[in-house]
């Protein structure tokens, strides 16, 4: 039950931050649109983008499963566990939204993955 809360919490995580960024760089919400009389606006205009919208149910799913996560296992595993979703985040940054990667980035990203690797054992 522990492996498959993580692997909930992983890909609802993955997701939901890999469709909120595609729709953030579709169309932006910039500074001057957070005034108070604009927020209205801003919340229709936000509310009818589908990924963005499917994009907070997922982070729901991931907050949920990792309360669940935390009942049955210690938060020294669960965050550090749950840190692999970097390393899928980047690799699909990379791949799915063509970000450039520095290889000190990679290097990060290695390193998360060994210490994801070492609380395996």
């Amino acid at each position: 039950m522990k492996w498959l809360t993580v692997l909930i919490i992983v890909g609802a995580t993955v997701v939901a931050d890999l469709f909120q960024s595609l729709e953030m760089k579709r169309q932006a919400v910039t500074i001057e649109e957070l005034q108070p009389h604009r927020f209205g606006r801003v919340l229709v205009r936000l509310a009818r983008r589908k990924f963005l919208i499917l994009a907070v149910v997922l982070m729901g799913v991931s907050f949920f499963a990792f309360l669940n996560l935390l009942s049955i296992a210690d938060l020294s595993f669960a965050v550090p566990i749950t840190a692999a979703s970097m390393v899928f985040e980047t690799v699909l940054a990379k791949l799915v939204l063509g970000e450039c990667v520095s290889g000190l980035r990679w290097t990060g990203v290695f390193l998360v993955a060994v210490g994801v690797v070492l609380l395996t054992i």
